[in-house]
């Protein structure tokens, strides 16, 4: 498959309709793990812009920075620190509308304002979170949270 990605305008919801065939189409019939969340998490950066796209995974006790698009970010994060952390922790997507708000919010960038974090959960564990971070507060709704969990659910892990 080409890996030219087709941008759409239009609602956020018709944005992330689009996106999801191409992502598939992207990851169908490749079984590496890192080339599929690189992938993914480029396809996401390019279509909404965001500043900060990425995986961390879980190694050893801690969330481990894996592929992700936008500045540095944090190498490592202790379960139930920060947002990433606590999404951990918690096994639950958060959304969080303004960082400056969040108790141990984490600034690996100072450009940031909102966040979601999306936890990757396979039999019943979680093996690593999506975060998605935005410069402008009140950036993330269900939304994004109902297709982001879909996109998380069809990487295979």
């Amino acid at each position: 498959m080409a890996e030219d990605l087709s941008i759409h305008t239009g609602t956020k919801e018709e944005q992330y309709q689009s996106l999801i065939p191409q992502i598939k189409g992207l990851l169908e019939g490749e079984p590496d793990l890192v080339a599929n969340l690189a992938n993914t998490v480029a396809a996401l950066k390019e279509q909404f812009g965001w500043l900060w796209v990425g995986f961390y995974l879980v190694k050893q006790g801690e969330l481990v920075l894996a592929p992700f698009q936008g500045p540095v970010a944090c190498t490592r994060i202790s379960k139930g620190r920060g947002v990433c952390g606590t999404s951990w922790a918690q096994a639950q997507t958060l959304i969080v509308p303004d960082v400056e708000k969040f108790p141990g919010h984490i600034t690996c960038s100072s450009h940031s304002r909102s966040e979601i974090v999306v936890p990757v959960i396979r039999n019943g564990e979680v093996i690593g979170v999506l975060d998605v971070d935005s410069v402008e507060t009140d950036q993330f709704d269900e939304t994004d949270q109902r297709y982001l969990e879909e996109i998380v659910d069809f990487i295979s892990f």
